[in-house]
């Protein structure tokens, strides 16, 4: 069962993002070795295509980018985990229609992001939302 982020875009009443259970069991190991946690999801090519996770902090977001939701990777009764998944403000504008799931693969992204020395990638897997306004 996938991880729903919150919903934290003002007006909107469903999540744009979640987690698989793949990707939610790699990030409880990540922020065991690597502490808070956050994901940014740029327009570039190649890695840049990748949703890539960084140490809380380690990438500076602007006003250049979109807040899409925050997860709570904790087990329950843990105490809070929280990860931001950022987007760049301009992918934003493609994407906008679409609900977003993080998955985990075999393979190496980029070498920015945590999940590399792992043998695996994150990967982002989307559908296309069929309504005019589907998260409001």
């Amino acid at each position: 069962m996938s991880l729903d982020a919150t919903v934290v875009i003002p007006g909107e009443r469903l999540s744009r993002v979640a987690l698989n259970p793949d990707a939610l069991e790699l990030l409880r190991r990540l922020w065991s070795r690597h502490g808070p946690l956050m994901f940014h999801q740029s327009g570039g090519c190649c890695d840049g295509s990748s949703p890539m996770c960084f140490p809380a902090g380690d990438f500076l977001t602007s006003a250049a980018d979109v807040l899409l939701g925050v997860f709570d990777i904790s087990p329950a009764g843990d105490g809070s985990q929280p990860i931001a998944f950022w987007m760049s403000a301009e992918q934003f504008e493609y994407w906008s229609h679409t609900h977003l799931t993080v998955d985990v693969v075999p393979g190496r992204g980029s070498g920015f992001s945590v999940e590399a020395p792992e043998g695996v990638r994150f990967l982002i897997r989307s559908r296309l939302m069929e309504i005019e306004a589907p998260f409001a």
